[in-house]
């Protein structure tokens, strides 16, 4: 079968690089990929946001599956618009995709079926927002309700810091449109953990856990990126706490939209926080994470095209889910000034290394062929650097070695990417 893959990060590579192995599949195209990616599919230079444009490229190539990768073009209905033109597409439909693109209505799904989350109140204008603070218990947290690349979180330590957040979201529009509206929410304290699940409308199968690191710097400090590595399995991930999320968490979100009429099929992400008083849902995601996908998918033993067709069908219960009983850590190389002013067009040497070693994976998200051929940086997240291991220390250690093969001007990296893993 023929298959396009839509999006161009590291959490696109890692799908395509795992339905790349998939029996059924003969030929991968991306839309629009990276340099990475074109290694392995034919990357067509179409954004992700025209649906027009991939809707008729799939009819003309004769696309069997389109895997949508991001939040935007989903939350915007890209999978509604795929079913329009009679085409077979993974992806939630834009009425489910809402899970993502509204923290308001996520919080209140929460609220009406009873899923456990932090205590909220949601404001439509700075004015109302900042009487509310008057009164507001501190540390406190601002969420823009729309998307916001994974950075439209504000944890705010005093009332000045989350008076500024207020404007920051409401009024000077950092994240646009995104803050018109705001989610004001108590601040929870625990281990943070994530759990990605295929969906298909009615059951819901859990993959392993995993950890991301958002902050920019080491020791978690610095400004919110988009994922700065990550672990799995979690260590903090018990089967008490699974059990607890399986029956309090994950079936519940599932049956809820269900009974919403907004009937949910695809990734759901589940972000939790690990408190004093149990597990606690910080956010969903409608795709697959960045970079959990990096982690995630090399320890996963299933055909993955095989179960992204049973979500489209309606047949997740007759799939068995297996991961391997190993562990894997994905640091992100960057360039230096990410998230905010970084410079692109340095040539990248070192990707050999990575040639018939077993369990050592890079991941492309920001990079590109210049007009010579050569591999340069594209953004901000420049790769992911993935390794395996029999257990979570190893695989950190292999992980951060790769780390080393890689260069480029002005590289960057956190230097503590799992090391919550040696106080588990």
């Amino acid at each position: 079968m023929k298959v396009l893959i839509t999006g161009s990060g590291g959490r696109e590579h890692a799908i395509a690089w795992k339905a790349a192995q998939s029996s059924k599949v003969e030929k991968i195209y991306c839309a629009p990929g990276n340099a990475g990616i074109g290694e392995i599919a034919e990357c067509v230079n179409i954004g992700v946001m025209d649906f027009d444009g991939l809707t008729a490229f799939a009819k003309e190539k004769g696309i069997d599956l389109t895997i949508i990768g991001p939040d935007d073009p989903l939350a915007a209905g890209a999978a509604d618009a795929f079913e329009a033109a009679g085409l077979r597409v993974f992806g939630p439909r834009k009425n489910a995709a809402i899970l993502e693109g509204s923290k308001a209505f996520s919080k209140d799904l929460m609220k009406k079926y009873n899923i456990p989350t932090a205590a909220y109140e949601t404001f439509d204008s700075p004015e109302a927002a900042l009487k509310y603070l008057e009164t507001a218990d501190m540390p406190i947290v601002l969420k823009a309700d729309g998307l916001a690349l994974g950075k439209g979180v504000l944890i705010c330590r005093t009332r000045e810091e989350a008076e500024e957040g207020v404007k920051t979201l409401m009024l000077d529009k950092q994240f646009g449109s995104a803050g018109d509206r705001i989610v004001v929410e108590e601040f929870m304290t625990g281990r943070e953990v994530s759990v990605l699940s295929f969906v298909d409308g009615k059951t819901i199968k859990i993959m392993t856990s995993a950890q991301d690191h958002k902050r920019a710097g080491d020791g978690d400090t610095g400004l919110n990126t988009g994922g700065m590595g990550t672990f799995s399995p979690s260590p903090f991930y018990t089967k008490e706490v699974d059990e607890y999320c399986r029956k309090n968490i994950y079936q519940p979100t599932v049956d809820a939209m269900r009974a919403e009429g907004r009937e949910f099929k695809g990734i759901i992400f589940f972000g939790l926080m690990l408190t004093e008083k149990g597990p606690k849902v910080l956010e969903f995601n409608a795709r697959f994470g960045d970079p959990e996908t990096q982690v995630v998918l090399p320890r996963m033993k299933n055909d993955i095209v095989e179960v992204f067709e049973a979500c489209i069908d309606g047949t997740l219960d007759q799939i068995q889910l297996d991961f391997e009983d190993n562990a894997a850590v994905c640091v992100v190389l960057a360039s230096k000034g990410y998230p905010q002013h970084y410079e692109k067009g340095y040539p990248i040497s070192g990707f050999e290394a990575f040639q018939d070693r077993d369990g050592y994976y890079v991941f492309h998200a920001g990079s590109k062929l210049d007009e010579n051929g050569q591999i340069v940086t594209a953004g901000g997240r420049v790769l992911g650097v993935t390794a395996v291991g029999k257990d979570l220390k190893e695989a950190r250690k292999n992980a951060y070695k790769a780390a080393e093969w890689i260069h480029f001007e002005n590289k960057y990296m956190r230097n503590d990417i799992g090391k919550a893993i040696d106080e588990a």
